[in-house]
């Protein structure tokens, strides 16, 4: 009975630290696309002000 225990106490451990490091590495993952999203879009936005100063549009 005691092993028993033991035994389900590591598996339990066991699958705690293997769902923790696959979160954990989902979280890394996201966090480094939304900062190379923002440095995408912040150049896309830096690109078309440049850009757009030289030929003003103007409504008819």
């Amino acid at each position: 009975m005691f092993w028993k225990i033991v035994g389900a106490l590591v598996v339990a451990w066991v699958a705690i630290m293997v769902i923790g490091s696959v979160v954990g590495f989902l979280l890394k993952a996201v966090v480094w696309i939304a900062i190379i999203g923002g440095a995408v879009f912040l150049g896309t936005a830096a690109y078309g002000a440049i850009k757009g100063k030289s030929s003003p549009k103007r409504l008819p």
